[in-house]
């Protein structure tokens, strides 16, 4: 009885999820005109425990989208503007001495920085030295900040978006594949179309303001974290994901001639996990119990694109890592 009981309450809150998204995708509409495939996958990275890297022209609304987003869920949210002068303890937080008025005595106190939030907007990460950028290693892989020999541990949930301008590369810091592995899925956001930007201009050049309403809580996406977790999986759907991620290798002998051609390095193990977490999180919010190959290929863009390193000859070529997913896609 207690395990029907349990199932019972999972069908239920697979369907709370599914009204729960449709309400968090209109109060954003409210403020963010389109975009409608990278708020559904923002979504997906954010109930499934994942960190997103988005990349964009400026002027594209991905610092609103994201303050937005996170104050539809009611979750504590923080930016971090980057800079060449932006140091470790400017994020994780520092240690300060005080002096207690009675007895004079002078001990440290840890001041916390503004990663401890639930949503960090790390802005133009690109432009802080590899030391800065590293700070946000342990905090987005352990969701804990280590200061002075003393672990903290951040608040649930945790969720890490970061920004990057395309165009200007000059000064600019690439974040290492190490660091960009982190990341669930690389978003690249495109200008909007001609009506969408007539609109655009007529709200917010006018006095229109916005009346969000918080549709979601910290305590219940937790719960919708753990029930992404609890999705069954077929073993065809996690084999096609893990085929996916295999055929990026040059070294696989299966690999095909484009993939050895142009791949230098191919994707990792964790591409695989977050394909098949990325697969069930979009089957749920879809009001489904069970993903399928189709949530598998949903993923393989966002996934594998800034996991995918090309070779001299794909840049001499114009071929990009996103022509090569798209090639993957119908040899699979």
């Amino acid at each position: 009885m207690k395990n029907q009981a349990s199932v019972n309450d999972d069908v239920q809150l697979v369907e709370h999820l599914h009204s729960t998204v449709k309400k968090i995708k209109e109060e954003i509409g409210k403020v963010i005109i389109g975009q409608d495939a990278i708020i559904d996958q923002l979504l997906i990275s954010l109930f499934s425990r994942g960190h997103c890297l988005l990349v964009g022209v400026p002027g594209l609304a991905k610092t609103l989208l994201i303050k937005t987003l996170a104050e539809v869920m009611d979750l504590k949210f923080s930016r971090i503007q980057f800079t060449p002068d932006l140091m470790p303890s400017d994020i994780t937080g520092t240690e300060i001495i005080e002096e207690d008025a009675v007895t004079k005595k002078r001990t440290f106190r840890f001041i916390p920085g503004p990663v401890f939030a639930n949503v960090i907007l790390a802005d133009e990460i690109n432009r802080t030295p590899p030391k800065t950028q590293a700070a946000l290693l342990e905090a987005m892989q352990e969701h804990k900040v280590t200061a002075a020999g003393v672990s903290y541990t951040l608040d649930e949930p945790f969720f890490v978006l970061a920004t990057q301008n395309p165009i200007e590369q000059e000064g600019t810091y690439p974040l290492p594949e190490a660091q960009l592995d982190r990341f669930m899925f690389s978003l690249w956001l495109d200008y909007p179309s001609f009506n969408e930007e007539v609109k655009i201009v007529q709200t917010t050049t006018s006095q229109y303001a916005p009346n969000l309403s918080k549709i979601i809580s910290a305590a219940e996406l937790i719960n919708f974290q753990d029930l992404v977790r609890k999705v069954p999986v077929a073993e065809n759907v996690i084999e096609y994901a893990v085929t996916a991620a295999n055929k990026t290798r040059p070294v696989n002998g299966k690999a095909s001639d484009s993939v050895k051609n142009w791949i230098s390095w191919g994707a990792g193990p964790r591409a695989s996990q977050y394909l098949i977490l990325a697969a069930k999180t979009r089957s749920v919010i879809d009001g489904r119990f069970t993903p399928n190959i189709d949530d598998v290929k949903f993923a393989m863009l966002p996934v594998l694109r800034h996991r995918i390193i090309t070779n001299f000859s794909a840049e001499a070529e114009g071929v990009t890592s996103v022509d090569v997913i798209n090639t993957l896609m119908g040899e699979i």
